[in-house]
């Protein structure tokens, strides 16, 4: 097997070549941040949204699913803090126009140091004080030294320099960072973006017609907790699920579909009573790991980073982020939250209704805001992780392949159905009859007479497929004691061995 690591562009190449992913509006030149899924593309996705439904929902007795409304009351993103701080640092190259996140430009490691030493060594200093400190220390970004009358800008303490924004930290990229474009240090002052995609809801285009496409699923699980209460009476702990889009005006998508404008989630929202979330928060912990097992992810390449205090959202107490080795480095797949009361408690004062909650047989005085687990994971960069993990490049029969080395369990096609000759049409009719006989039996299965039996042996490999049968001169009965059977391929291995028709089904859902 090749030891070569995989690049995204061989992913991207494979995925458009054989179907999976296209760009979005390619005919017209594309919109950034946008993909298309062909028909590969859209078997696996429901592969893995299937597969994570029956582990996260249907295999469990206390789960509910929804489906909510993309479009919502905008007071629901006000009361989640979406409307006044979902946003990103924004700052524009004043050279070649483009448009960058600052957070993305600078090293966070390197950065989070120079406003550790500037607060701890400069903070109310003279400039000729700091002058002589940096000739004793120099305070270094990328191995350059910062100049004085730049720690002299970051060290006032009225500056915000956490959250990447204003004159004082574009000082900062001036002296230090270049665009990433054009290579000029040439950066206006780097400000907020609100990352929601606004539009109107109505005939009027105003101020009270104003609504968001959603930048999460969650918000729309919150605001049924009352619904599934009234409905279903459950009890504690007991959770909803949603699988569905989500939008997020992305100031620089890139590294394929891994940060896109339009994407998928699949989402849980579990709700425990407070001294209990430590219990749930570790047994979600265990089925993500479970759900990546599942879906082929190598145990080598997915990491866990506990995320610190002052990296967590505000409603956060513990966050889990689970990592990928992805072929342009380590970053996020999932993620798993204790988002506290806080969603619960904020929709209910904007709202107005109450959504603490009773169990049957318990006083008044006993209702509570019940505390909220979410494992969150985004279907695209599921995808994306289960495609560079399965690329393999190895060598069968002294000749070079590359294939996917998919899960059969979310591989999207199962079996691939061949005649040994296309220009025999009683091997044709048979191998049809199979793979009608397949289908009807809710096999995810292709028929393929295209070009000889090596040819399309590769073809399959390439995309995942993890068996390959043939039917033959054997199989209509030939030599009789092989009347009624075919030849079945694996995919990694390329082995073949002969069974009956009749058991071949078993042996496709073994």
């Amino acid at each position: 097997m090749s030891t070569k690591e995989t690049t995204l562009e061989e992913i991207v190449s494979l995925a458009k070549r054989r179907g999976f992913v296209y760009p979005g509006s390619e005919i017209y030149g594309g919109l950034a941040g946008t993909f298309d899924y062909g028909p590969l593309g859209v078997a696996l996705k429901n592969n893995v949204k299937n597969l994570w439904w029956k582990m996260f929902v249907t295999d469990r007795e206390d789960m509910y699913g929804v489906d909510a409304a993309i479009l919502m009351n905008p007071k629901a993103w006000e009361a989640s803090g979406h409307v006044g701080g979902f946003t990103d640092p924004l700052v524009d190259c004043l050279s070649c126009k483009k448009r960058q996140r600052v957070d993305q430009l600078v090293d966070e490691k390197q950065y989070k140091e120079v406003i550790k030493q500037v607060r701890e060594r400069f903070l109310d200093t003279g400039s000729e004080d700091v002058k002589k400190q940096l000739e004793e220390k120099a305070v270094k970004y990328d191995d350059k030294e910062i100049d004085w009358l730049v720690i002299k800008e970051l060290a006032l303490k009225e500056v915000d320099l956490e959250n990447y924004v204003g004159p004082h930290v574009q000082k900062f990229l001036n002296k230090l960072v270049s665009c990433p474009v054009c290579g000029k240090k040439e950066w206006g002052v780097p400000r907020k973006f609100n990352m929601m995609f606004k539009t109107y809801v109505g005939a009027t285009e105003d101020e009270n017609s104003v609504s968001y496409l959603r930048p999460e699923t969650a918000g729309g699980m919150f605001v049924n907790f009352k619904n599934i209460i009234d409905s279903f009476h459950p009890k504690l702990p007991f959770g909803m699920a949603q699988i569905g889009k989500a939008f997020r005006n992305e100031i620089a998508p890139r590294d394929f579909v891994f940060r896109v404008r339009e994407f998928e989630q699949m989402e849980v929202e579990y709700f425990v009573r407070p001294a209990d979330w430590e219990k749930s928060f570790e047994e979600w912990q265990g089925t993500m790991h479970a759900f990546a097992d599942a879906i082929g992810l190598p145990k080598a390449q997915v990491h866990e980073l506990e995320v610190a205090d002052g990296d967590r959202a505000h409603y956060s107490k513990r966050t889990i982020d689970f990592e990928f080795d992805y072929p342009f480095g380590r970053k996020e797949l999932w993620g798993l939250a204790y988002r506290t009361d806080f969603d619960l408690k904020a929709h209910s004062e904007t709202s107005k209704v109450d959504l603490n909650y009773l169990e049957d047989g318990e006083k008044a005085e006993d209702r509570f805001t019940p505390h909220v687990i979410e494992p969150s994971l985004g279907v695209d960069r599921t995808v994306l992780a289960i495609l560079a993990s399965a690329y393999t490049v190895d060598e069968l029969g002294g000749e070079e392949r590359s294939y996917l080395k998919l899960a059969p369990a979310i591989a999207p096609v199962r079996v691939a159905v061949f005649p040994l000759l296309k220009n025999k049409p009683e091997l044709v009719a048979k191998a049809r009859e199979i793979y009608m006989d397949l289908k009807k039996a809710g096999v995810a299965c292709m028929f393929d007479d295209n070009g000889n039996i090596g040819k399309r042996y590769r073809r399959q490999d390439e995309i995942g497929t993890p068996h390959c049968v043939t039917i033959d001169f054997d199989t209509l009965g030939e030599h009789p004691e092989h009347k009624n059977t075919v030849t079945i391929r694996d995919r990694d291995t390329g082995a073949q061995e002969r069974i009956a028709i009749s058991e071949l089904l078993e042996k496709l859902r073994s």
